[in-house]
């Protein structure tokens, strides 16, 4: 039975279902991929490029409702959020189009003697695993940049959003992309594996959660292939004594409880001044029992289902599991008990260092509050964390902000808003969190080859 099945999350059932590619079809798909490649694509100009570039992200502004209410329909994502990814979307195929020819102009080097540039060349096929929880952005991010580097990408995206991935490939076919350029595959972990080895696949690319990434990067480094990992994250949302609580709190709702939780850079946990803390929880408790849960595309609905019956009931045991440890239950974290797969936004406070909770990353609408009486203790429990992607600093002096940013271990820290993206704002982590930047320069980057040219 094929995994690759669009179930709506907010009613739970099954909507459409997708055959498997077997590896006749998946190794066909290869081969034209990298034949293209090596005839075609990496020969081409970059305005070439840029012009179907420019044309994917012209048909994806005209028809973007449309493809945000499949994001709805197959994750859930209420369609105002849709929608703005969708814009997102089509911003990153604008922004490599614009800015690759200066990205990948050569570089003179100032050396000892003779003349050295360095050259930026493309590797050939990427392959990327991608996650659920932004279907079109996360597409949109390696395939902009590889691209209009003259790579061409194949992706195997998740089982859950199967006509997202569809369409995003035929966004680039009907741009004018060869085939070949963007391929989508429904395909297993098994396949996955077997394509990586292939000799013809250069670099691999994934986005999900720390599981996945450990396994990817062990078989890409078994092949000897470059990769680079967007994996989970815990991120901190440090509200300092001099925050101003009237603007905090809509950070911290939008930060945390945006896409219902489901987001790698969310702000997970709430790391507040003890001066602030109780005032901070109230206000943070009456915003979210405002929420309203419903269809994601009904107009009034603040908050969607999450994304399947089993992320709902992971997020909820994780919570059961925090409260028989020890913590307080604040506010909701019970399935709301209608159709479809709701969890009502919870507050956790008293998680100790011994609750198991502590190092857990809950991929949900939990908020999770930590008192501390000191910038160093913000900074402590901050960087208390396997993982390092980003954080967030709440504080009415930018100055202290930055001071405060600087000792925090992650790839990105942000000073009054929540962790944030940008088509020009490089996106990745250290730690747990994985390796390697996508979007702005850095992203484009990541797959190359820096070809030295040297004359005496």
């Amino acid at each position: 039975m094929s995994p690759y099945r669009t179930i709506n999350p907010a009613t739970g059932k099954t909507e459409k279902v997708f055959d498997l590619h077997d590896d006749r079809t998946m190794l066909a798909k290869l081969s034209t991929a990298h034949q293209l490649w090596e005839s075609d694509w990496r020969h081409r100009t970059i305005a070439q490029r840029r012009a179907i570039m420019l044309r994917a992200a012209d048909i994806l502004r005209r028809d973007r409702e449309k493809h945000a209410r499949l994001i709805s329909i197959e994750m859930g994502k209420i369609l105002p959020e849709a929608l703005g990814e969708i814009d997102l979307s089509a911003d990153i195929l604008s922004y490599y189009a614009q800015k690759a020819e200066t990205f990948l102009a050569p570089r003179e080097l100032p050396v000892s003697r003779g003349h050295a540039t360095v050259t930026s060349e493309s590797l050939g096929v990427i392959y990327c695993v991608e996650p659920w929880n932004f279907p079109y952005y996360q597409l949109a991010r390696v395939a902009a940049p590889n691209i209009m580097a003259g790579n061409v990408v194949m992706v195997k995206h998740a089982p859950g959003v199967p006509q997202c991935a569809v369409a995003f490939e035929d966004l680039f076919r009907e741009a004018g992309a060869p085939e070949g350029t963007y391929t989508n595959l429904f395909i297993t972990n098994d396949q996955s594996e077997k394509l990586i080895g292939r000799p013809e696949v250069r670099g691999v690319a994934l986005t999900g959660s720390e599981r996945a990434g450990s396994a990817v990067a062990a078989q890409a480094g078994r092949a000897l292939k470059k990769s680079t990992m967007e994996l989970g994250g815990s991120d901190a949302f440090i509200v300092l004594d001099d925050a101003d609580l009237d603007k905090v709190i809509p950070l911290a709702v939008q930060g945390r409880m945006s896409n219902n939780g489901q987001v790698c850079t969310a702000a997970k946990r709430m790391i507040v001044h003890t001066s602030l803390v109780d005032a901070f929880t109230t206000k943070l408790k009456t915003a979210l029992d405002a929420f309203q849960y419903g269809d994601p595309l009904e107009q009034g609905v603040t908050h969607g289902p999450m994304s399947s019956e089993v992320a709902m009931k992971h997020a909820v045991s994780q919570v059961e599991k925090a409260v028989a440890h020890g913590a307080t239950l604040v506010t909701g974290g019970r399935q709301i008990a209608r159709e479809g797969f709701f969890m009502k936004a919870a507050i956790l406070t008293h998680v100790t260092k011994d609750n198991p909770i502590f190092y857990e990353e809950i991929f949900g609408p939990v908020a999770i509050i930590y008192p501390v009486g000191s910038d160093d203790e913000a900074v402590a429990l901050a960087n208390d964390s396997p993982y390092g992607l980003g954080g967030s600093i709440q504080t009415s002096d930018v100055e202290r902000g930055r001071r405060v940013a600087a000792r925090i271990d992650t790839g990105m820290v942000f000073i009054n808003s929540t962790t944030g993206t940008a088509p020009d704002l490089p996106f990745g982590g250290i730690k747990n969190s994985g390796y390697g930047r996508e979007l702005s320069e850095f992203g484009i980057e990541e797959f190359l080859n820096r070809k030295l040219v040297h004359t005496p």
